[in-house]
Order: C-alpha cells, then sequence, then structure tokens
C-alpha cells in the first residue's frame, strides 16, 4: 500500500512540490504504472521537448488557461528526470533547485552584490562574463550551444557566439549580399540536379538568412514560427471556402487556388 499523496498547501504563499514529487515516485515504484517504471532519460526525451512546444503554443496563443496547464506538464517532466537520477544516485531535486539558486545569485550580482549597471545590455555582458568564468573547462566560443535546438536557432547563436571574436559581417547589407550569393549558389545546384549538393546549398541560403536576421536584431526561428502560424491560418481558411461551395480539390485549377489564397489573405488583413 502506498503512502498516500500530501494535499497542496493552503497557506497563501507557500510552495510546496511534496505532492508531484511523491506522485511520481509512486509511479515509478514496485506497484506503480508499467509505463512510468521502464521509462529512461533518453525515451522521455520527445515528451519533454513535447510539453516545451506545447508551452509555446499557450504563450502564442495567449493561452492562459493552456498556459496553467502545460507548465504543470513542463514541470512534471522536470520531477521525472530527477526522480530518475536520483534513483541512479546522481542527484536530486532539492540539488537542481540549489543549484540554479546558486547560480542566479553569482549572476546577478547587480542584485545581491554591489555591481551597478546602467540596463538591460549591461546586464546581459556581466552575465556572459561570469558564466565564462563559470565554463573553464571550454574551449571553443561555441561550446555550450546545444546541438539539439532547432536548426534555425542554433544557427543564430553560432553566428552570434562567432561574431564575439570580431567574425561577422560588418553590417545588415553585408549579410544580405551573403544571402544573395547563397541563393545564386543553391538555384545552379538545384539547376545541375545534384540533390545532396543542392541539400547542401539550401543549409548555407538557411544559415545566411539567420545571420541576416541577426543582424537586422531578428530572432529568425520566431520569424518562422510567425509565418508558419499564418500559413496555417489561411490554408485552413482556404479549405473552408472549398469545402463550402462543394468544390474538389482535384478540380481546382492554379489560377482557382491564387484567387482562393488572395481571398485569404484579404480576409486576415482585414480582421487582424
Amino acid at each position: 500500500m502506498h503512502k498516500p499523496i500530501p494535499p497542496a498547501p493552503t497557506t497563501p504563499g507557500v510552495l510546496d512540490l511534496r505532492p508531484l514529487i511523491q506522485l511520481v515516485q509512486v509511479l515509478r515504484e514496485p506497484g506503480g504504472c508499467p509505463w512510468d517504471q521502464v521509462q529512461t532519460h533518453r525515451s522521455m526525451r520527445r515528451e519533454l521537448v513535447e510539453e516545451v512546444y506545447e508551452m509555446l503554443e499557450a504563450i502564442d496563443d495567449n493561452d492562459v488557461a493552456g498556459m496553467r496547464e502545460e507548465l504543470g506538464d513542463v514541470l512534471l517532466q522536470v520531477v521525472f528526470h530527477a526522480r530518475l537520477a536520483e534513483e541512479d544516485g546522481l542527484f536530486s531535486m532539492q540539488d537542481i533547485i540549489t543549484d540554479v539558486v546558486d547560480k542566479l545569485v553569482y549572476r546577478h550580482p547587480h542584485v545581491f552584490g554591489d555591481t551597478q549597471v546602467d540596463g538591460a545590455a549591461q546586464v546581459v555582458a556581466n552575465w556572459e562574463t561570469l558564466k565564462a568564468k563559470e565554463k573553464t573547462d571550454r574551449k571553443s566560443v561555441l561550446d555550450g550551444i546545444a546541438k539539439g535546438l532547432p536548426s534555425l536557432m542554433r544557427a543564430y547563436k553560432l553566428s552570434a557566439k562567432a561574431a564575439k571574436t570580431g567574425f561577422d559581417w560588418p553590417d545588415a547589407p553585408a549579410a544580405r549580399q551573403k544571402v544573395d550569393e547563397e541563393l545564386l549558389e543553391l538555384q545552379e545546384a538545384a539547376e545541375a540536379g545534384d540533390g545532396d549538393h543542392t541539400e547542401e546549398e539550401l543549409g548555407d541560403a538557411l544559415f545566411a538568412l539567420a545571420v541576416y536576421a541577426r543582424k537586422l536584431e531578428l530572432e529568425p526561428e520566431t520569424a518562422l514560427n510567425r509565418a508558419c502560424n499564418k500559413f496555417d491560418r489561411r490554408f485552413r481558411y482556404v479549405e473552408a471556402l472549398v469545402k463550402a461551395d462543394h468544390r474538389e480539390w482535384k478540380d481546382l485549377s492554379l489560377e482557382d487556388l491564387t484567387a482562393l489564397w488572395n481571398q485569404a489573405k484579404q480576409h486576415f488583413s482585414v480582421t487582424k
């Protein structure tokens, strides 16, 4: 018989993670959940990524109820991975909390120390300096950039880190010129019919666009996500138009599709 899960505290301002921590412990113990018992850090990787993206979607949609739910799901992932580590004698949830608190105190000397700052930019600069002092084992300025990041985000971060050494275009127009060069090389590779080389050149063009975005002080991942959401809205509207007219997709010409797409663009430009 498992110990009962303690109720959440009712005292205002008191945060208690014990109900969730003990719940995960019960799920993992003999007599718990067969699915939870066989999970590992690696097998739970996809769930962690999915929960984070669902949280991002709730933010983009300004869905407060969704944010509350998805933050809970992300927190569950944190507690679950902490439990796996604790079972292996590696670290505990308390270790995680202690470490991040210590790190934040150290990297905020303007709050918890005597350092003076003029604004957010200086805070970021101090943060990077203090972070570099912590990571003494790093041999490259590119160390610490996760290879599992979305590729556009990784391209942005790689070029930004490299730029700190002076390896950068002088301005946005110069970066834009590189984009044009890469697009021309992509076109030449595509026309040559070399699939592997075309893929390589497409990657170079996307990387150049990420650098150009950085020089424009824009986040390429955010920009692409915005474009994806826009396409999603417009295409769903087109689907509704096709269905409402009792038409078949196979019967629509390119001119028909273009006209429908323009209707969708007009609709959302008016309803913004």
